[in-house]
């Protein structure tokens, strides 16, 4: 973990790190908030946040505003860049397959495979990491994303359990086995077999594994340009099929940015810290 920028935030800091993966064969950026509490080697809470297509491990942090409640709450952000980077990694014409669109899973299909893990990045690389580096306390660590980000977070919340003990998300991918965006990503990342896709879908998982957390936490706009492509209700219908408490929120007039994400943000961490004080 290289220190490459740390900048004083509501009396804690926001810090930018680089390191070398072996997953991602390279290396890659993430963030990290650090509160005032954990500034003084106290054992934090932290919720890992998971960007969504186009993003950097920048974007959460400049734009969603999280750090001034994160401060109050006493929780750490961990924040991943989306994809791995460089110019040996491959990389497609579109802006929703590459570089920038990771789909956190691993790909099995060249040129894919080479470098495109990061799944076993980021719960087995980056999470061992910041628990050793990190004044993180153990057993108590969420995670929460956006769009390509929030299919990210339902899917590795329900594949590692024992990793993650509470789970929202904004205006997450619910079923991208059968949207435009997964069917494009996962054909592939992950090639045909759409027995395999099965695997990284939220709503799949939900139905073969079952009920995992006491609750989930989804926002979604209702005036959301990508509405089609996110299958909120069939989430909603998996979960009550399995006793999975979801608690879903359609909110008028909110789109897929980052405005949106603003104004609900400070519901997501305080569900967090309440979930992980358990």
């Amino acid at each position: 973990m290289e220190l490459l920028q740390k900048n004083k935030c509501f009396d804690g800091e926001q810090r930018i790190y680089q390191m070398y993966s072996s997953f991602l064969k390279g290396l890659t950026k993430f963030s990290v908030y650090l509160p005032p509490q954990a500034l003084k080697a106290q054992k934090c809470a932290a919720v890992f946040y998971l960007a969504g297509l186009t993003c950097t491990e920048e974007t959460f942090i400049i734009k969603a505003h999280a750090q001034r409640l994160a401060a109050q709450l006493g929780l750490i952000l961990i924040c991943p860049d989306t994809s791995p980077r460089g110019d040996d990694v491959a990389q497609a014409d579109s802006w929703d397959l590459g570089q920038g669109a990771g789909f956190y899973l691993n790909a099995t299909q060249s040129p894919w495979s080479a470098h495109y893990q990061m799944e076993s990045y980021i719960v087995d690389e980056l999470y061992s990491k910041v628990l050793q580096e990190l004044p993180i306390q153990k057993n108590a660590i969420g995670i929460l994303g956006h769009s390509m980000g929030g299919h990210g977070a339902l899917t590795l919340a329900w594949k590692y359990p024992e990793k993650f003990k509470s789970v929202s998300a904004f205006a997450p991918i619910c079923a991208p086995s059968v949207c435009p965006w997964g069917e494009k990503a996962f054909s592939h990342y992950l090639g045909g077999d759409q027995s395999e896709w099965a695997k990284h879908d939220a709503e799949q998982l939900v139905l073969v594994k079952g009920k995992l957390f006491d609750e989930v936490l989804i926002d979604q706009g209702v005036n959301d340009q990508f509405y089609s492509q996110l299958n909120p209700e069939k989430y909603q219908k998996a979960c009550n099929k399995v006793g999975q408490k979801l608690t879903l929120r359609l909110h008028d007039g909110y789109d897929h940015g980052y405005y949106f994400i603003q104004s609900f943000i400070d519901d997501h961490l305080q569900f967090h810290a309440l979930q992980l004080q358990k």
